[in-house]
């Protein structure tokens, strides 16, 4: 197949790239690199020749806005973005599978168990509301041109030097001064880049709405124990739930200069969740476990 990848040089589309470039003929677009170096944000792309399949990884995430230019941002890229590139494929020659690469953001839920994809989308931040208007971008305009349709909302990505919380846990274990909190039994989704890379054949030419997880949800302590063995260092120490709590109410005392507060703790105390027995259950979705990879795999 012909096969375009957006965000070829991020760490989900590094991933894509090595997975398909093996039987497929790839053509990559990024801000740096690439068959095409472009800004999406910004223009709209002059494609040379046409695609079987889109893969759309391309997009803004990792960072917390603390301004409205930082928040417009989010809508630039993952919004203005998208526009631009379905653009670009329609003075092209219309693809005829399109994968968009989403996230479970899109739910806005900071805790909950086994979340499917029949949950209201209920965003309230830049990240997570940019991500479903370009779901609703993508899902409409596969629908006017007869496009196969595939979302693929993924929580926390997991392969070597990955980016966002998982890379900052690493640097504070290498450091030493990681610790879990109420003995880090808090559980979340996450997923290995690689599984998601190679699934993206199987689901692209079916289409629908995937969550996909790692189907285990590991621990904080589960998490950090695993790479503090891979790496070399000490176990994290564990701060008592109640000496949290009492940093949490001092944060809601001190306002928005306080490093945490109360809203801060209960998440990352609380399980957060995703259901993926759909994928499971259509696709025969059998991901490898994180903490499986970890025993094997430097990160």
């Amino acid at each position: 197949m012909d096969i375009l990848v957006t965000g070829a040089n991020g760490f989900l589309g590094k991933a894509i790239v090595k997975e398909l470039e093996k039987d497929n003929k790839l053509f990559c677009l990024s801000r740096s690199s690439g068959n095409y170096q472009i800004s999406l944000e910004r223009e709209i792309p002059g494609f040379k020749q046409s695609f079987d399949l889109v893969i759309h990884a391309a997009g803004k995430a990792h960072s917390v806005p603390k301004t409205e230019s930082e928040r417009k941002l989010f809508y630039d890229v993952n919004v203005t973005g998208t526009e631009n590139l379905l653009k670009g494929l329609e003075n092209a020659r219309i693809p005829k599978q399109f994968v968009y690469i989403s996230s479970v953001s899109v739910y806005g839920q900071e805790f909950g168990k086994d979340i499917n994809e029949r949950h209201k989308l209920e965003a309230k931040d830049a990240y997570g509301l940019s991500k479903i208007e370009a779901e609703v971008l993508v899902t409409e305009w596969c629908k006017i041109h007869n496009v196969v349709c595939t979302i693929l909302r993924l929580p926390l990505l997991v392969s070597k030097n990955p980016p966002g919380n998982l890379g900052a846990m690493i640097k504070a274990i290498d450091k030493g001064y990681y610790f879990n909190i109420g003995n880090g039994e808090a559980r979340k989704s996450m997923v290995l880049a690689e599984d998601v890379a190679a699934f993206i054949p199987i689901v692209s030419s079916v289409g629908g709405t995937y969550n996909l997880t790692d189907g285990h949800h590991p621990s904080f302590k589960e998490l950090s124990s695993a790479i503090s063995i891979l790496r070399n260092k000490k176990q994290p120490y564990n701060m008592p739930l109640i000496v949290a709590n009492a940093m949490g109410f001092f944060g809601d005392l001190l306002g928005e200069k306080a490093p945490v507060n109360s809203l801060k703790i209960k998440k990352i105390t609380s399980d957060l969740s995703f259901d993926d027995s759909k994928a499971r259950h259509l696709l025969n979705w059998k991901p490898q476990q994180v903490l499986e990879y970890l025993t094997t795999n430097l990160i």
